[in-house]
Order: structure tokens, then sequence, then C-alpha cells
């Protein structure tokens, strides 16, 4: 066992001495060492009750004849980062996350490993930290939160999100605005609709390293607490087995992630961190790897923000364990990979139920014949652009319209919410990047006043930064090379023309070679004083398509 290094021989003394010291007994000491990686917070909403799912892990640790030992991490809501400066420190987080447990079980030579996350840099943080240390581990995360109900309706952030631009449309009052705040998140778990910490969660799952009902158990669910004493369990029998996560996560693993993430219509972040937590299997994926699948893979299942449904609704219609097995009918996954369960894809889609047709589609039925992200290029992003195809509405999945350029999120916010947007423009907001934020903020804030003002049929959105995946409407991101990088996106000047084409996926900014050459010539970053993490990350990072990781 590698905890071996801390507790056996003569010389091992003082270490058994410093373990006495916890309170363990020379019979815990004599036992394989788990550590149990807790994002517990009493910030975010998604993880306030990760403290009693940390407790049943630990019991079903104990129970399997294992040592637990809990230790923390840090944690961003990016509800409540959104819209300032804080929200520049949300993906750099990701990366810290990663070190910092790296960190702490090398240098304490944990024998396994349970993750513990729910929101949404928490969970690639710790994949990343899974597949980099490769000793047995799984994923258990704290589970989604149930809708709340405003006036009868079914309610998330998204619809206060969304409230603000309906206020200033005149189409609610503040009234109804402060009753909707206090209803729309009714307790813990990570927000209830398909947004990035839902998105990560289904999509570790289908990796496998998460087990059947980590997605979409909720979070207030007694089963959450029993999924969780059974990860404990489980990762006992990974370790006797030597079951390593890159041994669960390989490339067809990943295939099947990026085919589920297609099929149920997920954030957008998801192309960030799929291929980041990848980069650490030593797999290479490429945003050709998603479009691909797009194309191969339907949409299955209309989730919030871009329909009606919720976590809970896809938990009762049996999960992501319904979707794959679905997908299996497709022929579009490979059932030999191995899972956390311990068993193949195969065995586990035995006793998987598909409970309701219109929350997950037949393949004959399903709400759109493609996946619900794409990928665009053109003259505007040559290196590629991201948008969630599923959230799109019809008239606007073509499109030509009037540039109205930003240099800042906040900028665009102002002019936004004071009626300044007019149709069919589109608004470009950049240098906000990975290295140009730096930290590439989401633009909720921005797309959510447009669709609650009602410009979502008519106006789009196109930036370097990065969307929530609460996003919907024309919202396409990640427009690389980024502003700073000196990416077309640079030059856009106001009143140019933008051809968006996502059926054909391209992304065209119409003006001659001759125009763009002089203002090349012209253009200088804008200088931009840093500190601290972020002065670090707008060093290391690279660009938004090779998923704003750490350059080595």
């Amino acid at each position: 066992m590698q905890s071996d290094r801390t507790k056996k021989s003569l010389e091992k003394a003082p270490h058994r001495s410093l373990l006495k010291a916890n309170g363990l007994t020379d019979e815990e000491i004599a036992r394989p060492f788990v550590g149990v990686v807790n994002s517990a917070s009493e910030i975010i909403p998604g993880h306030i009750h990760l403290r009693s799912v940390a407790d049943a892990v630990k019991a079903g640790v104990r129970m399997a004849g294992g040592t637990p030992m809990e230790f923390p991490v840090i944690g961003i809501c990016d509800g409540i980062a959104m819209n300032h400066a804080g929200m520049r420190y949300s993906l750099p987080s990701r990366e810290i996350i990663a070190d910092s447990i790296e960190l702490v079980a090398m240098a304490h030579a944990f024998d396994a490993l349970v993750f513990i996350p729910n929101c949404d840099k928490v969970v690639p943080g710790m994949l990343m930290a899974a597949l980099r240390l490769n000793v047995p581990a799984i994923v258990v995360s704290g589970g989604p939160m149930l809708a709340g109900s405003f006036r009868g309706a079914a309610v998330d952030l998204i619809s206060v999100f969304e409230g603000v631009g309906r206020v200033k449309a005149g189409t609610m009052t503040k009234e109804e605005l402060a009753e909707l705040e206090g209803c729309a998140c009714p307790g813990a778990g990570s927000c209830a609709g398909m947004f990035t910490a839902n998105s990560m969660n289904c999509l570790t799952e289908a990796l496998g390293l998460g087990l059947p009902g980590n997605g979409t158990i909720p979070a207030v669910f007694s089963e959450r607490i029993r999924l969780a004493k059974t990860a404990g369990m489980k990762v006992m029998e990974l370790l006797e087995k030597g079951v390593r996560p890159r041994d669960i996560a390989t490339r067809e693993a990943f295939a099947n992630a990026i085919a589920v993430d297609m099929a149920l219509g997920c954030s957008t972040n998801t192309v960030l961190h799929v291929p980041a937590v990848a980069y650490e299997a030593g797999i290479a994926l490429d945003l050709g790897d998603f479009d691909a699948m797009s194309r191969r893979v339907p949409h299955l299942c209309s989730l919030s923000p871009a329909g009606p449904h919720r976590l809970e609704d896809l938990y009762r219609a049996g999960g992501v364990q319904a979707v794959m097995k679905r997908l299996a009918e497709a022929k579009a996954l490979d059932l030999s990979v191995m899972t956390a369960t311990g068993r193949t894809l195969r065995e586990n889609l035995k006793s998987a139920r598909i409970l309701d047709d219109e929350v997950i589609r037949p393949l004959s039925k399903a709400y759109h014949k493609e996946g619900g992200i794409a990928i665009l290029k053109g003259t505007l992003a040559p290196d590629g652009a991201v948008v969630k195809q599923s959230g799109v509405l019809p008239d606007m999945m073509r499109r030509t319209g009037t540039a109205r350029v930003f240099d800042s999120e906040e900028s665009a916010v102002k002019v936004i919410l004071a009626g300044g947007i007019k149709k069919g423009d589109v608004v470009v907001i950049r240098y906000e990047g990975p290295k140009g934020g730096p930290g590439m903020r989401e633009m909720l804030t921005p797309t959510s006043a447009i669709a609650g003002m009602g410009l979502d049929r008519d106006v789009a959105l196109v930036t370097d930064g990065r969307f929530s995946g609460g996003t919907r409407g024309a919202a396409i991101g990640h427009c690389s090379p980024e502003a700073a990088e000196g990416g077309p996106i640079a030059l856009v000047e106001d009143g140019d023309r933008i051809r968006i084409d996502i059926p054909a996926r391209r992304l065209d900014l119409l003006v001659d070679d001759a125009e763009l050459a002089r203002r090349r010539k012209a253009w200088r970053r804008p200088a931009k004083r840093l500190t601290g993490v972020l002065k670090r990350y707008a060093r290391m990072s690279l660009s938004a398509d090779k998923g704003a990781r750490y350059e080595d």
C-alpha cells in the first residue's frame, strides 16, 4: 500500500505518533488510508450539505475495512460570482483545486480517494486530480437542487436572472421579482437545470468514475446518502482489485461521455472541462471530437434552460443510465468500458429503465436530430467557437446581423439593460477570454437580460468569454483566437456585419481582407494591471479551444 510509506518500519515511529495524535488506533493505522476530498462550504448552496455526504462516505469506507481521512478543497459559486470581478477567479480555481488535491494526496500517501464535489469548477478540478494521481478513486457528488415553485410554475436560478431583464422590459414588477428570488432556489444542491455543475456530474457518471445516480439523485433525498455510503465501500473494492481512474476513463469512455453530453444538451462549459480532464489521462481531445459526436447523436432531453424539465425530472425518468440505455440502442456507446461499479457499462445498463419517453425521448422522436452543442468556425473564429444549439430558437440558427462591440461584460450589460440593443444586432463582448479577462468570465447576465427582455429571437451574442450552463439563445462563446491574442474578434467594429450559420457550422466577419489588414496594423492589446492568481493565469493559460488549461 502507498500509505506504508507513512506507517511501516521502525523509522516511521514518529509518523505513527502523529497519526495517533489524531485518535487513530493501531488497527486503523494498519488499514488502507482513504482520502475523502470534501468541498463543503457555507457559501455555496450546492455544498452546504456536503458534511453529511462526507460522513456517509466515511461510514462506507469503514464498513469495507478502510480508514477514511477527510480534507477540504476550495470552491466558488459561479452564481454569486457572476457579473462582477469575482467571476474572473472561477475558472482559475479549477487548476488550483486540482493542484491542491495533488499536494495533499501525494504528501500523505493515500491508498485511495473519494471525491465529493458539486459545483462548476470543483467537479472538473477533482476529475483532473483523480486522473493525474491515478490511485483508486471514485466521485460522489452532492446532487442537484429541487426546482422552486413560483405561482404554480417550476422555476430555478435562471428564472431570477431572466427576471431582471423582464423587470427592465416592463413585463414583471419589482415586487414579483422579489417574490421569485425567495422561492427559485429552495435549498441545498447544485442549481436545478442542466447547467455546468449538473452537466459535469452527469458526465462523471457517463465517464464511469461516478456510480449510477451520481448525476441526478436530488441532494435532499436519502438515496444520495446511501449512494455516498456505497461509494465509500466501492472505492475499497476498486483498491482491492487494483482498478485505477485511467483504467476507467479511457478514450472510449470519454467518447461515451461526449455522446451523453450531446443527448442531454449540456452546458458549453463541458467543451472546456472534458478536454482538460482527458489531458490528465494522456488523452488528446479537441473541438472536432465534440462536433463529430454532435452530428452523430441526437438531442434527446430538453432540460432547463433550453426546455421545461429539471434534473429531478431526469432522475424520475431513469437518470443518466436510462439516457445511456437509449444511446446504446443507437450503437453510439462502447459498452465494454469498465466503470466504478466494478462492472462494465454493458452490465450496468441491464438494470437501467427508461420511465418517461417525454423526458428521455425515443431516437425516432428526438428533440433535435443533432446533439446539444455545435462547433463553429470561420473568419471570426478560425480556431473555433461554441454554441449550445439545443437552446437556440429556429429563427436564430441562421442570421446576419450588425455588430455592437463592447470591450467588457459590464459595458455591454449597461447598454442592454438601458434598452440600447435593437433587433438584428449581434452583441460582441471581447477581451474576456482566458488571457484577456483574464479568467474567461461567464456571460449569464447579458444573455439572461437579452432573453428576459424578449430579444432572444432577434439578437445574438458572440464573445471570447464563456457562458453559464444557464444560458440560452444564440449565444456563441469561446471565440478563438481570443481578442487578447489578436484574434479577429479584436478587429470587429460597430456596424460590421456578422453572419451566423449554425447548421453549416460557420461564424464569419463580413469585412474584406484589406480592411482587416489595416485594422490589424493599428491594433494594440489593451494593458491590464494584474496581480496574484490572475497574473499567473493570464501568463500560463492556453486558449479556450485547448480547454483553457495551464500550459506545460
